[in-house]
């Protein structure tokens, strides 16, 4: 069928009310979002954003209520969507964004694309990746992958992916999401190696839409993490301790769910099972921890200097 590109959405979208097919790539994948409230009756108050791009460029997409629950964990990043009947909006200004890995990409910020049950029912359909033509010029998941050597030089809010060992996770704890409310969110500390430092990755995760991998973070499981936020001490505290805390488009992948995953081919990655082939298993398990109470980032040594 004749299809349009998002370059070309951006220029005519005002002038349209019927937009030709799309045929995009997922790029990125935000935390599914409830915005349920109790005096509004709806019945699946669920929102979801993607990065989805083509040969022109790179656009958000939402998907809206109850197109969440039957889509959105079938919409993996890296999975190529030929989309009809979707609607476009000017974009919303408060969304967070992810950071590209190809930063060279064009952004289409103005306009994002809508899916919803009804007025109209958008048409979903997902093109297995060996049906995918090279000829269509969708682009390839891109990472930005930094081995623990190399963390510390990075600015305070630097966007990276990360791969390690795990060697200690926390137990599940709690934080307000604002004083006096009465939402939580959910996190976990767990450290990871990759045999470019002594010192580990240290890793704040809040639970996301993914509470299979969440609760299954375990001693000796290898971990991917996309999209972390690097949190530098900016006080001039000598012992300062860099780590890494989960944004809203982070994925985590633990052993188990990396395979077919786009970042199984990234060099930095192929190095790091390069590096685990060549440990010895029962002296990492020696080193292990699981559970128990983590206080970070740690309070200085004196009450003076509290």
């Amino acid at each position: 069928s004749k299809l349009t590109n998002l370059g070309h959405l951006e220029m005519t979208w005002r002038s349209r009310v019927r937009f030709h097919p799309l045929l995009v790539r997922i790029l990125h994948k935000s935390r599914l979002r409830y915005y349920g409230k109790p005096e509004k009756k709806m019945d699946m108050p669920y929102q979801a954003y993607f990065e989805v791009a083509d040969g022109s460029g790179m656009m958000s997409m939402v998907l809206w209520d109850s197109l969440c629950p039957e889509w959105y964990h079938s919409m993996k990043v890296g999975t190529v969507l030929l989309l009809d009947k979707y609607t476009i909006k000017t974009s919303y200004p408060f969304k967070t964004h992810p950071t590209p890995g190809d930063s060279q990409m064009k952004r289409f910020a103005t306009i994002e694309i809508s899916l919803n049950v009804r007025d109209p029912p958008t048409e979903i359909n997902i093109i297995p990746e060996e049906m995918v033509k090279p000829e269509w010029g969708l682009p390839e998941v891109k990472y930005r992958f930094i081995t623990r050597s190399e963390l510390d030089d990075l600015p305070n809010n630097h966007s990276c992916d990360v791969i390690g060992l795990v060697t200690f996770v926390g137990r599940a704890e709690r934080a307000r999401k604002r004083e006096h409310s009465e939402d939580f969110w959910l996190y976990r500390w767990a450290h990871a190696i990759d045999g470019t430092s002594d010192q580990p990755f240290i890793l704040e995760l809040f639970a996301s839409s993914q509470p299979d991998v969440f609760e299954h973070i375990h001693p000796m499981t290898y971990l991917v993490c996309t999209q972390m936020r690097v949190i530098q001490d900016l006080t001039e505290n000598p012992s300062r301790t860099v780590y890494l805390t989960t944004s809203n488009e982070s994925q985590i992948f633990i052993t188990g769910w990396h395979k077919g995953q786009p970042y199984t081919k990234d060099a930095k990655v192929k190095n790091f099972i390069q590096w685990m082939k060549s440990q010895s298993e029962v002296d990492q398990i020696k080193k292990t921890v699981i559970g128990g109470y983590y206080p970070f980032p740690r309070p200085p040594d004196s009450f003076l200097k509290y």
